[in-house]
């Protein structure tokens, strides 16, 4: 069942899980994602006892903006502040997180800044913070080949063909991203109508301009900006899943996200898994999170 709860920026759409007593995990997806993601995961998280929580981030199913001046704001402080505000007016003082792509890089940042908020982070892909003042730096061509999609958001057509083609575009991604997975087909069904929010196209626009400098982002946001800048290690207890298959982002080799971290850090490679981690492999992550919240 959906709940929506108030926040100072939005009234965040959620789903819940569990008992209202049961300790917090709060279950974080990515773009172009949905809390589909999370449904072999949640319920058994809920089956344990723990009180469970999924919401849909700003522009994404019934989540809204409360006031039709705010800006659009797809920029990573947007989204950790989104997080911290959906614990707060939950009442919830510290939860186990776990996230991907958006969700995890939330995720990733107030366990980095707040670590007195989280107990344990399970994240897709290590350390997910952006490193906007060194973007403009090209990588490889075979990963600019890959990040194809955030350049053609950067122009006018980039934005009218997500407007446009917003499922079909999405589509391909799960497709690019998973090259492996035989779901597909039978899942996106169950997502796509999460991009029908009438800010899914200026969020997600903002989202990849901002972190290439070509976006401003929210001032009230840029003293947690500049904090992100510094790229902070991150303390609190991690699991990190990688997708052997990912389309966007193969896991490397050398793990070169471990400097991120301090105290207990452990990263798992999961073969046959792309970039779609939880719906991908539900039950590797529910056993990332149960060994976490039952050390």
């Amino acid at each position: 069942m959906i709940e929506s709860i108030l926040t100072p920026t939005l009234t965040i759409a959620y789903e819940h899980h569990g008992p209202d007593h049961g300790e917090p995990v709060i279950l974080l997806h990515g773009f172009p994602y949905s809390p589909r993601a999370f449904d072999e995961v949640a319920p058994a998280l809920a089956a344990h006892g723990y009180r469970v929580i999924v919401p849909y981030l700003r522009g994404y199913g019934p989540t809204r903006f409360n006031s039709p001046q705010t800006l659009r704001s797809g920029q990573q402080a947007a989204l950790a502040q989104d997080l911290l505000e959906l614990m707060n007016a939950l009442g919830i003082e510290q939860a186990t997180l776990c996230g991907y792509d958006w969700g995890g890089r939330a995720a990733c940042i107030v366990a980095a800044l707040f670590p007195a908020r989280v107990r344990g982070l399970v994240s897709g892909d290590g350390y997910n913070l952006q490193d906007i003042p060194n973007s403009i730096r090209p990588l490889d061509p075979e990963t600019e080949h890959r990040l194809w999609y955030q350049y053609y958001f950067h122009s006018p057509r980039g934005v009218e063909g997500l407007r446009q083609n917003r499922r079909a575009f999405c589509l391909l991604l799960w497709h690019l991203w998973s090259p492996t997975w035989s779901r597909i087909d039978e899942r996106y069904p169950l997502t796509a109508p999460a991009f029908e929010n009438p800010d899914f196209v200026d969020v997600v626009i903002h989202s990849y301009r901002h972190r290439f400098s070509y976006a401003s982002g929210d001032p009230a946001l840029e003293w947690m900006e500049e904090a992100l800048a510094k790229q902070p290690v991150i303390s609190v207890p991690t699991l990190s899943l990688c997708g052997a298959d990912d389309g966007v982002g193969p896991a490397p080799v050398v793990d070169d996200d471990a400097g991120h971290f301090s105290g207990f850090y452990e990263r798992r490679v999961l073969a046959g898994v792309g970039h779609n981690i939880p719906e991908e492999a539900p039950q590797q992550t529910l056993k990332a999170l149960l060994d976490l919240l039952q050390r």
